[in-house]
Order: C-alpha cells, then sequence, then structure tokens
C-alpha cells in the first residue's frame, strides 16, 4: 500500500484513525480474558484476520522504527494501512 491520508472525508475519522494507530506501537502481546471472551462471539475467520492484522500493523510500526523514519510520518502510514485493515473486516463479515 502505499500513498497518504488525504484531507478529504470525515476529519473526526481521520482523527480516530490516527489516534488508534498510536496503539499499534507497542508490542502486541496475547489478548486479555476480556478480548478472548468477545472473539468466542465471533467467525473465526474474522477472529484470525483480526489477530493477524494487529500483530502485522505492530510489525510495521518496528520497521518504521528501524528505517529512522519519524514518528509522526510513521503513526500516518500505520493509520493508512489501519483503515484499509478496518475496510476489508467490514467487507468479510
Amino acid at each position: 500500500m502505499q500513498g497518504s491520508i488525504t484531507k478529504a472525508g470525515n476529519a473526526h475519522v481521520r482523527r480516530l484513525l490516527i489516534e488508534s494507530a498510536w496503539h499499534h506501537r507497542a508490542a502486541y502481546r496475547n489478548p486479555g480474558p476480556a478480548m478472548r471472551a468477545r472473539w468466542a462471539k465471533v467467525d473465526p475467520a474474522l477472529k484470525d484476520r483480526g489477530h493477524a492484522g494487529n500483530r502485522r500493523l505492530h510489525q510495521q510500526w518496528c520497521r518504521f522504527n528501524e528505517r529512522k523514519k519519524p514518528h509522526v510520518v510513521a503513526n500516518v502510514a500505520v493509520a493508512r494501512q489501519l483503515a484499509g485493515w478496518c475496510w476489508s473486516l467490514a467487507t468479510l463479515a
């Protein structure tokens, strides 16, 4: 995926994506009991896709850190991937 987050569209959604992307900076650990209880109610294909996506977004952060990219630039890139990932989950359901 290449490109940037444009200023078109809903500013609130853009801000939520940016803020959410910061949470993928920390190492992704196995989900806690509350998250596992929620995932027990979900189709296994969606659960696997969600788990893999969280890991992939964190790995993307790690690659940007290795390349010494500015944190804000890395966060926008992760936010853009997060938007695509959310869309893919919505269309998979």
